[in-house]
Order: C-alpha cells, then structure tokens, then sequence
C-alpha cells in the first residue's frame, strides 16, 4: 500500500523509551515525543494522549506503525497477535501493544520488532538501500536483530533472536544471559557489560578491555550472519556501538576469523558490508513509517 495519506502515525516502541511522532509520507516529522517506558497503563496512557492531541491540532491519520521491543506474537490470526509475549521487561508480557492502541486510537496498526522495523527502514531510505539481504543489529541496553530479504522482513517460526546466538566467550569472561550465558546479549549489551565489569559500560576508558572483548564477540556474530545469511549490510545501530573506533575494531575480528574464506564481489570490501545506520537514531521510527508501505 501506498503512502498516499497526508499524515501517518509511527512508534518505536523500546524497552527505555516510546519515541512517537507523526510524519509525513516524504519523513517530515511535524510532531514529536519521548514517553518512559514505565507501566503498559502508564507508557500507553500517555501514548495515546500525544496521538489525540495531534488529531485536535489537525494531523489527522488512519494508520499507525509500530517497531516494537518484544518478543511478539507476529502470527496474524493468533488471539494474541501484536502482542508482547514473553518478555524479561518487568510488567510488560502480555501487554495487547497493538490492539489497545489500534483500538483507542481507531485506526489500523501495522506492528513488527524495533529491529525488523529499523531493518526495512534502512532498506527503504539508509545504508542497505538495494541490498537483497540486509540484517540490522542494535547494541545497547540489550541486543537484538532484524532481518529484510529482498524487501519484505523476516519472522518464520517467530522473528530473528540474533541477541540470543551462542558465540565463545571472551578469555576470562562469562556472560550473564539468564537464559543462555554466552551468547552475544549476555555477552556484550550494555547491561551485560555493566554486569561483567562492574562498571557501567559508559564509563569505560578508551583502552578498557571490554572494548576488545566487545569486538571478539560482535566479530563473531558479524561472522555468521555473513557465512548463514549471505547478509549484503550488517548494521550495527544502538548506544554502544556509538564509540569511536568500535566499528573498525568489529572490522578487523570479523575478517580475522572469516580468513579470507568469502570470495567478495569486485569492488566489495569487508567495510561496505558492515557499517552504521545511514538513518542514524531514526531508522526504528522511520523503520514504523515503512512498515505502512508494504
């Protein structure tokens, strides 16, 4: 469907905060907000409040897009779909994201994962523009991925864990997933590494070995999207990855253990592979915004 209406209502909808805005079909943001992520009757409270203030003052929309922290129930047809399942944010699982507000609201609602939805918004608009196989990675206060292949997102079984692979550990570290120890989450989100160092992660100096630890394990997560994937762009988007040089050391680990084994396209380097967002902060709620043109 086309974006042919003269206003959409779009969410990124994350663990810390609801980013809510109302755009126009060309990405103009002509109202904006950031509401805690606290309560579901708190956050969603006040989420539908900013959206009728907007109908008031003349932004009047039909539809609402959603890229949301989850797990989701994304199986349309499901009693429980737009739902966040099962999820270690206190107060939040089973919380009807999409139908409560498509109902408040009285509009459609198109909702898919924070991730999936910043991966098709950087296939729209950013850095994974005409890459048949585009993953995007977020690196903050947890870690997760989405994944768009030729156009259209994937979910499957349910929706890509990429925060949840097993990868081996850094020398003398253990992860602190509750669920599954080692894997790249557990491992080297900013909670993880907060835990590991007791130290927030912010805090690290420049030579901090977190940093080098970090880069093993995203080097290994880069490793096997590229070898499972065939991934055209990885983008690492999220707080952490913000450092500088993070991406040059995530560079260098990657094409240590790859040794060559790829054969890239004329022209391709390790580097036009795995980049930052081309949206910058915006590809989860420009990502909600592309999601209503499918």
């Amino acid at each position: 469907m086309a974006l042919t209406d003269s206003f959409y209502a779009v969410i990124e909808a994350g663990g810390t905060k609801f980013n809510c805005a109302v755009v126009t079909p060309q990405r103009e943001i002509v109202a904006e907000i950031r509401i805690p992520t606290t309560t579901p009757a708190d956050t969603l409270g006040k989420t539908v409040h900013f959206f009728q203030q907007q109908h008031k003052a003349g932004f009047h929309f039909a539809r609402l897009g959603i890229a949301s922290f989850g797990p989701l129930d994304l199986h349309q047809g499901s009693p429980t779909y737009g739902y966040i399942t099962k999820t270690p944010k206190p107060d939040w699982s089973h919380t009807n994201l999409a139908g409560f507000l498509a109902e408040a609201l009285d509009c459609e609602v198109v909702i898919d994962t924070d991730v999936n939805g910043a991966a098709l918004g950087e296939y729209r608009w950013g850095a994974a523009q005409n890459a048949d196989v585009a993953v995007y990675v977020t690196v903050g206060t947890g870690i997760g991925g989405g994944v768009v292949i030729n156009g259209k997102p994937l979910h499957g079984l349910v929706h890509p864990e990429i925060g949840h692979m097993l990868v081996q550990p850094p020398a003398g570290v253990t992860g602190v997933c509750p669920f599954h120890t080692n894997c790249v989450e557990g491992l080297g989100s900013g909670t993880a590494l907060g835990k590991i160092w007791s130290q927030p992660s912010h805090t690290f100096a420049d030579d901090h070995p977190a940093w080098d630890g970090l880069a093993e394990v995203l080097g290994q997560m880069c490793h096997n999207l590229m070898v499972t994937l065939s991934a055209q762009k990885i983008i690492l988007g999220g707080g952490v990855m913000q450092k500088e040089g993070l991406v040059a050391k995530v560079l260098a680990t990657t094409s240590a253990t790859l040794n060559d084994y790829i054969v890239m396209p004329e022209g391709t380097g390790l580097d036009d592979i795995i980049c930052l967002p081309g949206l910058g902060t915006r590809s989860g709620l420009f990502g909600a915004l592309a999601m209503l043109d499918r």
